[in-house]
């Protein structure tokens, strides 16, 4: 039996090791602390859904009669990508929601993502959940169960309002996660030819990685479309909420360029509104983005802290490197990668060549995330120590919203901590090879003055 530990309580989420930090009687306990917190926010219903992950019944069943006993209906999505649970919670008569999801975590992880009143909870939200659990602090009832097939819904949502202006075959590629159930499905509702690969749902993901955010796991989708008449290939997380993108020629387009093309036809129905970007996006989405008549906001990493500046500004469109897109226009402000594809294919569908104005949008060189790994409590302690203390003398501004964040003339260089783990997340963009390099040597100069025994990723 697992101990409850409070290392599973993340800033954005819930995230264990099945058998270790997390099981039946953990996720029955978290069930009770949220159901107890819906009630106190007079809440009287709460929809669950799960991925793909073969802990998945076990977690979910347990978390249903946690929720139970606090006194909470439950409606039961069954197997669901996230944003279709998302998508339940604007639709049905229930604003709150947990998805039992390891995402993109290897095959024995899984976790919840939770949706309270409307709201994406984290941080300390999160934290009173551990608190409750520990105190026994629950409220008591005998809460109603029944499922929902939500399926039909979204996807009718979807296609009665996203249409393509021609029909194009495509390459969709799933990894074995959830999203291989309504991806082909949802595209092919929308007048695509869609080329499937590993998308039967199998939580053991037997053929590569289900997260397009690394391009080793984008390689088999590269290949289809050198080897089919596929125009444009697609990629998804293991829940569902992160889209990849992959040209014809094999160049990935990663979410800060994506989120250029959302941008550039958003801001055509909302001239003036702001773009919200987070601190690990390329510096040409400002430029881009006043350029197309909007406002470029610049904002810290992580979905929930993304979705709640988004409702507080009011803004149309937000994006993360990470590949979490929110578009509020025309939909309800929640990522979601199946979303974003049906968008995309929506504006390609226009162009005579999609693959030419997806590689036409502004690039430079950089680096993907690169992690300098640490013992616990480390991470934060270097970057305030950075924020303190280093100089950068040939900086144009230095931005502190999220880590140390520095813009220079032909490029910039970003450390901030990870939320989940030990680890200080460093990205750097170059208009040249050699600026690329003199800002690395100016961040392995600061870092290695605040930690000499640092191993540097660069």
């Amino acid at each position: 039996m697992a101990t409850l530990s409070q290392s599973i309580f993340k800033a954005y989420d819930i995230r264990g090791i099945v058998g270790k930090t997390l099981d039946a009687d953990v996720a029955a306990g978290i069930g009770q602390a949220f159901g107890t917190a819906a009630i106190r926010k007079g809440e009287t219903t709460v929809v669950i859904g799960r991925d793909g992950r073969l802990s998945g019944p076990e977690l979910s069943a347990a978390l249903a009669s946690g929720l139970q006993r606090a006194g909470v209906d439950v409606i039961d999505l069954g197997v669901v990508a996230t944003p279709m649970l998302y998508f339940a919670t604007h639709v049905l008569d229930a604003q709150s929601g947990i998805m039992v999801t390891g995402s993109h975590n290897p095959p024995d992880y899984n976790g919840f993502k939770m949706v309270l009143g409307g709201e994406a909870i984290y941080g300390e939200a999160i934290q009173g959940l551990y608190q409750a659990i520990v105190k026994k602090d629950f409220a008591q009832g005998n809460g109603n169960y029944r499922t929902h097939d939500i399926k039909q819904a979204y996807l009718e949502r979807i296609t009665s309002d996203v249409k393509t202006s021609r029909p194009m075959k495509i390459a969709v590629d799933c990894g074995n996660g959830v999203a291989g159930a309504f991806a082909p499905e949802l595209y092919r509702a929308m007048g695509c030819e869609v080329i499937e690969l590993f998308c039967e749902v199998d939580g053991t993901f037997p053929n590569h990685h289900p997260d397009p955010a690394h391009p080793e796991n984008l390689q088999d989708l590269i290949r289809c479309l050198q080897t089919t008449d596929a125009e444009i290939g697609l990629a998804f997380d293991g829940d569902g909420d992160r889209l990849g993108v992959v040209t014809k020629d094999g160049q990935i387009i990663y979410p800060d360029r994506q989120l250029m093309l959302f941008a550039q036809d958003v801001l055509t129905r909302h001239p003036g509104k702001e773009i919200l970007y987070d601190v690990k996006c390329t510096r040409h989405i400002g430029p881009w983005v006043k350029q197309h008549g909007g406002v470029p906001l610049m904002w810290k990493t992580g979905h929930s802290l993304v979705k709640a500046k988004l409702r507080e500004t009011g803004a149309p469109l937000g994006g993360e490197m990470s590949g979490h897109v929110f578009f509020k226009d025309r939909w309800y402000g929640f990522d979601d990668g199946l979303y974003a594809g049906a968008r995309l294919l929506e504006l390609l569908t226009r162009m005579r060549d999609p693959s030419a104005a997806l590689n036409a949008l502004p690039q430079a060189s950089s680096t993907p995330e690169l992690h300098l790994h640490l013992e616990e409590g480390e991470n934060v302690a270097l970057i305030a120590k950075l924020q303190q203390d280093a100089r950068f003398p040939d900086a144009e501004q230095i931005v502190t919203i999220d880590g140390l964040r520095v813009e220079y003339a032909d490029g910039f260089g970003l450390a901030r901590s990870s939320n989940t783990t030990p680890v200080v997340v460093m990205r750097f963009e170059g208009e040249t090879a050699e600026a690329l390099s003199r800002i690395q040597e100016e961040f392995r100069r600061a870092i290695v003055a605040a930690k000499p025994d640092a191993h540097l990723p660069f």
